[in-house]
């Protein structure tokens, strides 16, 4: 071999080298709660941009999500003793807990004591933003589709992304309070397989009941100032669309679905301000029991209703039927605690 071709050999070699050590600090790495956004990969529309630590165990994922016209939204998670994304190969069992109208992605831990409850530290706890009056759903938008559409960026973006980055294993449930109590219920119906078991506490359980149920939900939709044909459309031009938003309409496909309701009668109970009464919660009520009644018209043979007389529509109940459910939910995940 001559000394030119030794040299040029030499060069090449030198070059490889440098081309290798440049790659080498541009690959990606697995995420991690300090790491930087641009760290995280995009899966199926959305990516996480920032992470904040909050609290012990408590950790926010700042979302930017396809589904809701490329927004950026808040998920907390509360996580389990020994969670570390780094570790690809430890999934933990999930508890999805849904908000209500008006709350958000921090009304769970800051409305009750979920963070303090020791059954709950070896599951991941998915508590997502779901708009102030977003319903769990994918808006019609006059036939439009498009932004918002919360049930794809829940089920799909934001499951995945959990689940390849974060540590979330695919034995779930969902649980939820009022809009969410529905969400928990149409989450579980319209995505057989996903969820294990499901809970809605005071939850929207039968939109259609009647007119008042009817006129009561339309007028959640058009919260700040928002036409509220835009969520599912009209009642009665947009039917179909309506029932398959229903829980009451889906009791088919919560048959094989763990079910717990629950609800209090509207009346003043023994958790809030004596005199303290509510109407939202009596009509809810009796969305719950025609919905209990329906699940044991088609057969359903896990279902568990605590229908518990006197009670309004507050946090001092939503908690203690977090923790009455906590052993059918717990369960289904086969995480009893």
């Amino acid at each position: 071999m001559s000394a030119t071709t030794t040299a040029v050999l030499s060069l090449r070699s030198r070059a490889l080298l440098v081309l290798a050590t440049v790659l080498a600090t541009l690959a990606p790495t697995a995420p991690a709660v300090a790491a930087d956004a641009h760290r995280y990969p995009k899966p199926r529309g959305a990516e996480v941009v920032a992470v904040t630590q909050v609290a012990d165990r408590q950790v926010d994922l700042s979302v930017k999500s396809a589904a809701l016209g490329g927004r950026t939204v808040e998920v907390r998670l509360l996580t389990p003793d020994g969670w570390n994304p780094h570790d690809r190969h430890r999934h933990w069992p999930t508890l999805w807990l849904l908000h209500g109208c008006c709350g958000d992605y921090t009304s769970w831990t800051a409305m009750t004591d979920v963070a303090e409850t020791n059954s709950l530290r070896d599951v991941l706890v998915v508590m997502p933003e779901a708009g102030w009056n977003g319903w769990y759903s994918d808006w019609w938008n006059h036939g439009e589709g498009g932004d918002p559409a919360w049930e794809t960026f829940h089920t799909v973006e934001l499951r995945h992304l959990l689940e390849r980055d974060w540590g979330a294993g695919r034995d779930r449930v969902v649980a939820g309070l009022s809009m969410g109590g529905q969400g928990a219920l149409l989450y579980a119906a319209r995505h057989p397989g996903i969820f294990k078991a499901t809970a809605a506490y005071s939850g929207s359980a039968h939109p259609l009941l009647n007119d008042e149920s009817v006129d009561r939900v339309l007028g959640f939709f058009a919260g700040q100032g928002d036409d509220p044909l835009r969520v599912w459309g009209d009642p009665v031009a947009q039917r179909r669309i309506w029932k398959a938003h229903d829980p009451f309409h889906l009791a088919e496909r919560l048959k094989p679905v763990p079910v717990y309701l629950s609800s209090g009668d509207g009346t003043t109970g023994p958790l809030v301000v004596p005199g303290s009464t509510s109407a939202l919660e009596a009509d809810f009520n009796r969305q719950n029991h025609a919905l209990a009644a329906e699940l044991q018209r088609v057969g359903a043979k896990h279902v568990i209703t605590h229908f518990y007389g006197p009670g309004t529509h507050a946090w001092a109940y939503w908690e203690r039927e977090l923790h009455a459910s906590l052993p059918m939910l717990l369960s289904a995940l086969g995480a009893d605690g």
